[in-house]
């Protein structure tokens, strides 16, 4: 059985920068949720032999990442 290795999440003060539009701010967050992008964008691949390999789906991705970052952008912090 895998273990999965434990990621910290970002700082708070990552993320408010992220929803205030800070650029580098945002691409630590696209970072951090990065592994869990990549397993969800696989598709299957039957190569010429008739085997089965899985690789990224790009266009997949792509949509994912610019999903996460309007959602950044879009969400408000309730105090």
């Amino acid at each position: 059985m895998r273990s999965k290795k434990h990621r910290e999440p970002p700082e708070f003060e990552t993320i408010q920068a992220a929803i205030e539009g800070d650029a580098e701010a945002i691409n630590q967050v696209l970072s951090y949720f990065q592994p869990f992008i990549n397993s969800e964008c696989k598709r299957e691949y039957k190569d010429e032999f008739g085997r089965v390999h899985y690789v990224a789906d790009e266009y997949m991705k792509r949509r994912m990442e610019t999903k996460l970052i309007t959602k950044i952008l879009d969400f408000k912090i309730r105090l």
